[in-house]
């Protein structure tokens, strides 16, 4: 991997990681478009690098994680279940890495049901991330595991759990924010010790490499927050819905025509 290839997929994650367009999607989809080879450093580098992006949040919300013991207590029920469905399926959910087909299918699909969400959910009753319950929390991190499938976006479904729990867009939005920080924490330790695990060991090269693509995921990861607030709050959730339909379908149509992007 080179920096420009770092730096690149960096971007792309900052980017996506909490729109609800799927981040894990979109750096397979980028890895194959570099034309990179699959190696174990090139799918630690694309978890480890999302810790970039979840330490924008605490640098965005600081006080909030300051707030009470309450708070954690919350993100760790919520966390459950996805932590419990990562340790039973965890190698299918690795192997799931390289079907760009499937990140397609779920692109399109997730698309259709982003134009629809706004009107499903029209009357929220939870306005602030305090009136949110352990039951609720967990009810939201249920929807986390939906995203365990590449292409389903974990912001997209915690988004929509949030709101069909009663939470308006944006405090659906920040909760999935916060929810991130265990989650993704717990993803990048568990690759780091599986690629340790592997017999595997990082260079001084690729040590520059995951700091770098983290420090440019959280960079671009705290602009990418502050425009999904203003959109949903703005226009909802229609426009991602257009934007995943269309990639979703030219995926879709290039794997039809026999033109297959696959990871190498």
């Amino acid at each position: 991997m080179t920096f420009l290839q770092a730096f690149i997929i960096a971007v792309v994650e900052g980017l996506t990681e909490f729109l609800p367009v799927s981040s894990t999607g979109h750096m397979m989809i980028t890895t194959a478009l570099l034309g990179m080879k699959i190696t174990p450093f090139v799918k630690l580098f694309t978890v480890a690098i999302q810790l970039g992006a979840i330490l924008s949040v605490v640098f965005l919300y600081f006080k909030r994680f300051f707030k009470s013991i309450h708070f954690y207590i919350k993100l760790f029920v919520a966390f459950i279940p996805s932590a419990i469905m990562g340790l039973l399926f965890g190698d299918w959910i690795d192997a799931q890495l390289e079907n760009v087909f499937g990140v397609a299918i779920a692109l399109f699909v997730g698309g259709i049901i982003l134009l629809f969400v706004d009107k499903w959910f029209q009357s929220p009753s939870i306005e602030t991330e305090e009136k949110v319950g352990f039951l609720k929390a967990f009810k939201i991190g249920a929807f986390q595991c939906l995203a365990l499938f590449p292409g389903v976006s974990r912001s997209a479904s915690t988004i929509i759990g949030g709101m069909s729990q009663g939470l308006t867009r944006q405090v659906a939005a920040e909760f999935s924010f916060f929810l991130a920080v265990p989650t993704m924490l717990a993803a990048t330790l568990k690759k780091l010790l599986d690629f340790y695990k592997e017999g595997l060991s990082l260079s001084g090269q690729e040590i520059n490499l995951l700091l770098f693509g983290n420090l440019i995921a959280f960079v671009v990861a705290i602009m990418a927050i502050k425009s999904l607030l203003n959109i949903l709050n703005k226009h909802g959730f229609k426009a991602f819905g257009v934007y995943r339909i269309i990639v979703g379908a030219i995926l879709i149509l290039l794997f039809l025509a026999g033109i297959n992007i696959a990871v190498v």
